[in-house]
C-alpha cells in the first residue's frame, strides 16, 4: 500500500516497495539497488546465496507494472562493485532490461557507481552526476542541502529502531524528511541499513507489513530510539 504526502508543493506517493512515485509525470524513484553485490562477495570468497539480484529485479518489475512508470530514476549505487559484473549477472540484467525496454532509466551516480563504473551499454541506462533536476526536486545520491530545490537522496539506507516498554526492539526501513530534503530507503534487499534518529527529521514513515505508516511527531517519542 502507498501513502500520499506533499513534498515541495507536489503530491507524491511513498510506496511500500521502498520507492517514491510521482504520478503527475509517471516517474518512479528508487535508491541503492546494489546489483551484483552477492556476486562480488562470492568473488571475494564469501559464501553468500545466489539469486539476490534476480529477486530485486522481480520486485522492481512488479512496481513498474503496478505504477505504469515511464521513467525510472535511481539515486545512486545501481551497481555494487566491478567484481560483481560477472557474465551471469550481466546476462540476468540484460534479460530484465529487454522486458522493460520502453522504460527510460536514469542513474544518478553514487559512490559505488564511481568505483564499479557505469553499467554496460547493453542496459541502455543514462548515467549522470548529481544533482539531476526533476520538477521541484534535485536528485542526488548523498544527502545534501541545496538552497533552491528539495533534495531527494539515498546512500544512508535509513532504518529506525522502535523499542517497546518491554524492551522489545523492531528495526524497519523508512523514508525520512526534513523541511527541504528527503532520504529514501534502500531498494535492494541485500544492503543492510543505517539506523537514523527520528529526532533529526521533521517526518519519518516506516514500512511495515506492506504498509507505509507515519511515525509520531518528535514531541511524542517516548519509545523511539536511535539504537
Amino acid at each position: 500500500m502507498s501513502l500520499a504526502i506533499v513534498l515541495a508543493g507536489l503530491e507524491v506517493q511513498l510506496l511500500a516497495e521502498r520507492a517514491l512515485w510521482l504520478p503527475q509525470t509517471q516517474t518512479l524513484i528508487v535508491a541503492d539497488l546494489h546489483w551484483g553485490k552477492a556476486a562480488a562477495f562470492r568473488a571475494g570468497g564469501v559464501p553468500v546465496p545466489h539469486g539476490t539480484t534476480q529477486s530485486g529485479l522481480d520486485r522492481l518489475d512488479a512496481v513498474l507494472a503496478t505504477t505504469g512508470a515511464r521513467h525510472l530514476y535511481v539515486l545512486g549505487d545501481l551497481l555494487h562493485a566491478r567484481a560483481g559484473m560477472v557474465p551471469e549477472t550481466v546476462q540476468t540484467l540484460e534479460r530484465w532490461r529487454a522486458g522493460c525496454a520502453d522504460v527510460l532509466i536514469t542513474l544518478v551516480r553514487g559512490n559505488h557507481d564511481y568505483n564499479a563504473g557505469d553499467p554496460p551499454a547493453s542496459l541502455d541506462i543514462r548515467c549522470l552526476d548529481a544533482p539531476v533536476s526533476v520538477g521541484p526536486f534535485a536528485l542526488c545520491h548523498h544527502p545534501v542541502t541545496m538552497p533552491d530545490a528539495f533534495v531527494l537522496a539515498g546512500h544512508v539506507h535509513p532504518v529506525v529502531q522502535l523499542r517497546s516498554r518491554g524492551r522489545q526492539r523492531l528495526t524497519l526501513p523508512c523514508f525520512a524528511f526534513t523541511e527541504n530534503a528527503g532520504v529514501l530507503p534502500a531498494f535492494g534487499e541485500f544492503t543492510g541499513g543505517g539506523v537514523v534518529d527520528q529526532r533529526d527529521f521533521t517526518r519519518c514513515f516506516v514500512i511495515a507489513d506492506n504498509e507505509v505508516l507515519p511515525l509520531p511527531a518528535r514531541s511524542q517519542l517516548p519509545y523511539v530510539t536511535p539504537g
